[in-house]
């Protein structure tokens, strides 16, 4: 549990930055970006899986590309179902999702790199 409120909290961060970088994607606060780390973290749980295994021969076909278009639709997905989250359309979302799991794996590889074994 510990290590997921971390994984949240860096993707809040990112969330953040990218709402400051990006003019195609806003954030109200600093809670809506926790709140948007911690829905984007759900929807990549319960929803993207069944994406994934539903468009299996679409994404074999490109192959993984159109990994980067369910990446996309996630995000969309929790900036409208979000009030202080605003993505403006589907190249923001793209471009946003992008970013936003590059610089995630890239923080969480350093900043929780010691704290992994000892959580499993």
């Amino acid at each position: 549990m510990k290590l997921w409120v971390a994984r949240v909290l860096i993707s809040a961060v990112v969330i953040v930055f990218l709402g400051w970088l990006l003019p195609g994607v806003e954030v109200a606060s600093s809670w809506q970006a926790v709140l948007a780390a911690a829905l984007l973290s759900v929807i990549n749980a319960l929803i993207r899986p069944v994406l994934v295994l539903l468009t299996l021969p679409v994404t074999v076909l490109t192959l993984g590309l159109f990994l980067f278009v369910i990446n996309a639709c996630m995000v969309l997905l929790a900036a409208r179902w979000l009030e202080g989250f605003r993505v403006d359309g589907f190249w923001w979302a793209l471009l946003f999702s992008f970013l936003l799991s590059m610089l995630n794996s890239w923080l969480q590889s350093w900043l929780l790199a010691g704290h992994t074994a000892n959580e499993r």
